[in-house]
């Protein structure tokens, strides 16, 4: 890349930044909303950071109007956000709740008169409290349960949304939701995690169903987290805990979707704990989406560990490598890889990088108006560099979205961790946007210029 032309992304690229319903809105139980599983999981002492709660987050329920207005002076083309399921059907089906749909209808028309696109996701983790006490993604009724609330959602917004994304990483419900106890709703079962892992996947097949017998215009599709897998050293058992965990991570959520079967690798790290699901559930799993969201952070770099199970692998730090807050490894190059690796895997389905960015130990108060982030400035310019270099290599990446637009509440670890172009002053609430949303804006604004002509490598 030696010319500004080349150092440009394709035009009709999406430029955005993304946020979730919990960690940004506050106002839970507002205007007859039903209480979610994180409502109850956050309320529970011990199970958060210093016990902290979602309860106000970035009153973002009430102070979208100035959020959007950040968005707009940033130069964001997109805004990729979640709805909150209780607040739309308080018990999570049945009756609907005119007042929590009308927040939703007014930051919708917001975004649109001021030039950005919404992307909505219909699940960022939080479960009506009033379906777990049903089973929740245990039990097979939920996809049907799903449809019916993206039903609502689809005839609500569809006139005005056109890019629809039906579960947020549902790896990371199961693994920390049902598997290892340190998400909501706090179950600690290897024979749970299949069943819930499944459901998932059977209520994104009936919502994307739903979507297409209700004819609406757009598009819909599925985001997953995805970490590319290395061995910590070349002994056998190392490599062969790499491939269990890539297996589990990488494969579980799209193997499904996109070949109708799970890999036998699971079968194998799950053993007695695996059921036998019927062949017809496949084929609802697998009803065709129009893009994939990829969610994308680290690299895992893994060791055979055998008091880790169902996988038996844990992570390890490479000494020497940079790593964020978290702590995950800073591998922009693991990025370009993974991108590759879907595209060679699944074939070339239309891409959206839904979520990248990271958390670092960003100064604690404003100083003179701004927030110097340098580390988060060289993030960006690294993982776009990459986004860019998968595009010049022919995978249909057609747009980007930051993590996160904000600081926010960052589930179990409360408000300890900052991801945010944004600063958020979570005692007064004052917004102020970093130096990472600068350059940001600066790369929107130039469609890629900014980010010179250097290039990431796999």
């Amino acid at each position: 890349m030696s010319d500004s032309r080349s150092a440009r992304f394709p035009e009709g690229f999406l430029w955005g930044a993304a946020t979730s319903a919990y960690q940004v809105e506050g106002s839970p139980l507002a205007d007859g909303a039903g209480p979610s599983i994180w409502q109850r999981f956050t309320h529970t002492p011990g199970n958060t950071f210093e016990s902290q709660t979602g309860d106000v987050a970035c009153d973002h329920y009430r102070r979208y109007p100035e959020d959007v207005r950040l968005m707009r002076e940033m130069g964001l083309q997109a805004y990729r956000f979640s709805l909150a399921w209780g607040r739309i059907l308080p018990e999570g089906r049945g009756r609907v709740n005119p007042a929590g749909l009308g927040f939703y209808d007014r930051l919708v028309d917001e975004l649109l008169k001021d030039g950005i696109r919404p992307m909505v996701t219909l699940y960022h983790w939080d479960l009506p409290a009033a379906l777990d006490d049903q089973g929740g993604w245990l039990n097979r009724d939920i996809a049907g349960w799903f449809a019916d609330y993206a039903g609502v959602a689809f005839k609500a917004l569809g006139d005005r949304v056109d890019l629809w994304a039906t579960l947020n990483e549902p790896w990371v419900v199961v693994d920390g939701g049902y598997l290892y106890g340190v998400h909501a709703p706090g179950h600690r079962s290897r024979f749970e995690a299949p069943l819930a892992s499944h459901n998932l996947l059977r209520a994104h097949g009936a919502a994307v169903r739903a979507f297409r017998a209700g004819a609406h215009a757009g598009q819909v599709g599925l985001v997953v987290n995805l970490e590319p897998k290395d061995p910590a050293t070349s002994s056998p058992e190392d490599v062969a805990a790499a491939e269990r965990s890539d297996a589990y991570m990488n494969h579980q959520y799209l193997d499904p979707v996109f070949k109708g079967a799970y890999p036998q690798a699971l079968r194998d790290i799950f053993g007695e704990a695996w059921p036998e699901f019927p062949a017809a559930d496949f084929d609802v799993i697998r009803e065709p989406i129009d893009f994939l969201g990829i969610n994308y952070y680290t690299r895992g770099v893994m060791k055979h560990d055998p008091e880790r199970p169902p996988v038996r692998a844990s992570h390890v730090q490479v000494p020497g490598r940079p790593y964020t807050a978290i702590p995950w490894e800073v591998s922009p190059e693991s990025f370009l890889r993974v991108i590759l690796w879907v595209r060679e895997r699944y074939g070339n389905i239309p891409i959206y990088v839904t979520e990248n960015g990271a958390a670092f130990a960003d100064p604690d108060h404003v100083r003179d108006g701004r927030v110097e982030d340098p580390q988060r400035v060289e993030y960006y310019r690294e993982h776009l560099m990459a986004c860019r270099e998968a595009i010049r290599r022919g995978v249909d990446v057609r747009g980007y979205f930051a993590w996160s637009l904000m600081d926010n509440f960052e589930w179990s670890a409360g408000y300890s961790k900052r991801f945010g172009l944004i600063h958020v002053d979570f005692e007064t609430q004052a917004r102020t946007p970093k130096d990472s949303a600068r350059f940001y804006g600066e790369v929107i604004r130039t469609h890629g210029e900014a980010l010179g002509d250097s290039q990431i490598e796999a």
